[in-house]
């Protein structure tokens, strides 16, 4: 069961609205077994006896409500649970009210719009939206858009062939950074969701023409450009390789084209590209949907990692040198040299917080020179993208890497002007992080991240934990490769592969 399929399901129910079966279809709408839906209609799931409530364990308390107060009865119930239910919910059938009481979220509607509010129940489909400290609200809607979106795509073209899946994987990419570029002025404000709205036909038909005609055009240099609208010459020249790549667009029905046209409304300057991008590894299959938000180190945990490494003696080096414009200036060329290498850098989140905080040590150190001369520096941030490495055996992953990276750079953009008044224009796009798609057991490290002689280089990231009984043959013929001429690896953990590399790739003075 996908999102787009539950939503509809809500869609249905209500139009053939029936009192009596409201709450069973309820529960059919989200996948739940038929065999159990029965189970609890006759009764044999149900551990309330009063007439019209349900009670079934872990999942659900019902209580139709009339002629009392809906808001005291939910709170009475909520606090008398027995069985761990999941959600308690009481209706008149007018005005719906909802506990998740994990989450400790309420949901409080006219029933008739429910349809729009299918998000709320979706840990019964077992998509579960686990709360971080740091969980931006914007990161979720935006990947549970992308989430629906993939499937409609998917059911119009029904193709699995690896290239098809790399052009979906990249085509998606590509509208996220549309998506941003709208709402964060690098683009005009909504100018990508208008010229979809304005200029493709209502059905969908023409979109996917659109689209690549676009996107080639966001490749294109404006003295190249000749005999174009002015709607698509107003785009402006991107670069950066993300359009660089001449990929198909898929098809579209009018159903996934108003899903395009919706996403545009949400907020994409409100997302984070420190965790952004692992939420969106939970919308490529089904499989990677059990939880949106719960594929990703947090930024805590990332801090955590990165302080001791190398963030805290930085700092101790900034407040020695405070008060010494020469020091200052070799610091800041040293973190501008500075290279990060993560070897198993999913979609790029212990990247991005590195890049954020050198950049914010950057500005630190360009405010004590001001300082000290007492005049507005002039400089730049010299901190570039292609400082920073990363491995990723997944392609969507891979994708969303690189773009996150370019959203991180944009961001300290705006946080530069802020303090500064200037700041490296964003597009075009010059460079881009160094991401491989591979396999980081069976790729030569040093291929990836190149190292010299003075180069001062930062392995971190969170690989894969796998224990001997937990691995795949393609586990277990990685780590034969790695470890070859040994067998005292076998009842290693999978990780062991990756300490053993990166203390190749540091030892070795070749």
């Amino acid at each position: 069961m996908n999102i787009a399929q539950i939503e509809l399901n809500l869609q249905k129910l209500m139009k053939n609205f029936n009192r009596e079966s409201f709450i069973y279809d309820l529960l059919l709408a989200y996948g739940l077994p038929k065999a159990s839906i029965t189970r609890l209609q006759k009764g044999n799931l149900n551990l309330s006896t009063t007439k019209g409530e349900i009670s079934w364990k872990k999942k659900l308390f019902f209580k139709p409500v009339f002629d009392i107060d809906l808001h005291e009865t939910i709170a009475q119930l909520n606090g008398e649970l027995k069985h761990k239910q999941r959600f308690v919910i009481v209706t008149d059938y007018k005005t719906l009210l909802a506990i998740d009481t994990k989450t400790n979220d309420k949901l409080d509607i006219e029933l008739q719009n429910l349809p729009r509010h299918f998000d709320f129940f979706l840990p019964w489909a077992g998509m579960e939206k686990t709360q971080h400290l740091n969980e931006n609200p914007a990161d979720v809607k935006a990947a549970e858009k992308m989430a629906k979106l993939f499937d409609e795509i998917k059911k119009d073209n029904p193709d699995d062939s690896p290239d098809f899946i790399h052009g979906l994987n990249v085509f998606l990419s590509r509208l996220l950074f549309c998506y941003f570029a709208e709402d964060t002025d690098i683009f005009q404000e909504n100018q990508f969701t208008n010229a979809i709205s304005s200029h493709t036909q209502a059905d969908g038909s023409d979109l996917d023409t659109f689209l690549n005609r676009l996107f080639e055009i966001l490749n294109t240099a404006e003295k190249d450009r000749t005999d174009l609208p002015d709607y698509l010459n107003a785009f402006p020249y991107v670069n950066g390789g993300l359009f660089s790549q001449k990929l198909t667009a898929p098809v579209f029905t009018r159903r996934s084209r108003q899903v395009i046209i919706d996403s545009g409304e949400l907020q994409w300057k409100d997302i984070t590209p420190d965790i952004f991008g692992s939420m969106f590894q939970a919308v490529i299959g089904a499989d990677q949907r059990g939880s949106l938000g719960q594929h990703y180190t947090s930024v805590p945990n990332i801090m955590k990692v990165i302080e001791p490494l190398f963030l805290n003696e930085l700092y101790e080096a900034f407040e020695k040198a405070k008060g010494n414009q020469r020091r200052l200036n070799e610091l800041q060329q040293r973190v501008a040299k500075i290279k990060i290498f993560d070897p198993a850098c999913g979609s790029g989140n212990f990247l991005i917080i590195a890049y954020k905080e050198l950049r914010r040590l950057e500005m630190h150190i360009f405010l004590e020179i001001e300082k000290i001369t007492k005049a507005h520096s002039t400089k730049f941030s010299e901190i570039a993208l292609n400082h920073f490495y990363g491995i990723e055996i997944d392609d969507f992953a891979h994708e969303v890497a690189q773009l996150s990276l370019w959203l991180a750079v944009h961001q300290m953009n705006v946080e530069f002007y802020r303090q500064f008044g200037r700041t490296n224009p964003t597009l075009p796009l010059k460079q881009a992080g160094n991401i491989v798609c591979g396999n980081a057991c069976r790729l030569n490290w040093e291929e990836v991240c190149p190292k010299k002689e003075g180069d001062e280089i930062y392995i971190l990231g969170n690989p894969p934990y796998l224990g001997a009984s937990m691995q795949k043959e393609s586990h277990k013929s990685d780590m034969a490769i790695v470890f070859e001429g040994s067998s005292n690896y076998k009842k290693q953990d999978y990780i062991s592969s990756w300490f053993y590399i990166a203390s190749k790739f540091i030892n070795d003075k070749s």
